[in-house]
């Protein structure tokens, strides 16, 4: 990973030599990131994979600013995380949607809180919501949505902030197969629409190859960042392809390279 000599000077995204310890009187101290140094430019798909338990979410979770390191930096334009804001948004696995609302309403929630005038709200909302291809939905409680819709409107509401970074903290887990392949898809081509920079969580390595342009991988055993690597197949990708059959490989042996036997267990 990058060193602090060799940092990229357009990196929208930095965290340097971050640790994360935790202290409880039971456990006592478990330190589950250490020495983290990751950069991310404008405009980068980056996926973080590994198993329960390696740290995934908790530097999610610093970068969002839910949580402090314990040593360390993270940035973002070069200014220290000091909280949560708006350059950050979260998508998160169960949606955090209100059900008693719309999906327009959902979206304007963020906004408001901006104190944006609700005439620019509500035309900011249905621009996000036909991005994600549901603008016939735009008036429609959310509770009366499938899974897939949902988790849309929650990607809409998250870009519709136009932050910085977008976190998405294994945002298809909760899909079906076939509503997560159509996700798939469609986050690409949303990616490619608005040319955001996205930081996705996942264990799932078909999940990794098909949708980053670098992944980078983390074990329990080294307590951060083990290898990256980069995905240069075009896109689209096919999952049943050679090609992609071999990148998947490359990454599966990367990261099992780090681990035992009993700990070397990702979803498909």
């Amino acid at each position: 990973m990058p060193s602090n000599e060799t940092r990229d000077s357009d990196a929208i995204l930095r965290c340097e030599r971050l640790d994360r310890t935790f202290v409880s009187r039971d456990a006592g101290e478990n330190r589950v990131l250490q020495d983290i140094n990751f950069e991310m430019r404008k405009g980068e798909f980056v996926v973080l994979i590994g198993p329960s338990g390696c740290g995934k979410s908790t530097l999610l979770n610093i970068i969002a600013g839910f949580d402090r390191q314990t040593a360390g930096l993270a940035l973002i334009d070069g200014r220290p995380i000091a909280g949560p804001g708006p350059d950050k948004a979260m998508v998160f696995q169960d949606y955090a949607l209100l059900p008693w609302l719309n999906a327009r309403e959902n979206i304007e929630i963020g906004l408001k809180m901006q104190r944006m005038p609700a005439a620019q709200r509500t035309e900011t909302a249905l621009r996000f919501l036909e991005l994600v291809g549901l603008a016939e939905a735009a008036e429609r409680p959310v509770y009366k949505l499938s899974g897939g819709m949902q988790q849309r409107v929650s990607i809409a509401r998250a870009l519709a902030l136009e932050p910085k970074v977008l976190l998405m903290d294994e945002p298809f887990g909760a899909l079906d197969a076939f509503q997560r392949a159509i996700m798939h898809k469609e986050l690409v081509r949303i990616w490619r629409a608005t040319q955001a920079t996205i930081i996705f969580v996942t264990h799932s390595l078909e999940e990794a190859v098909f949708l980053g342009e670098r992944v980078v991988a983390m074990t329990p055993r080294a307590v951060g960042l083990t290898g990256e690597l980069r995905i240069d197949m075009p896109r689209p990708r096919d999952p049943l392809s050679p090609e992609f059959a071999a990148v998947k490989r490359r990454l599966f042996e990367m990261i099992t390279s780090h681990l035992t036997e009993e700990v070397a267990v990702f979803a498909e």
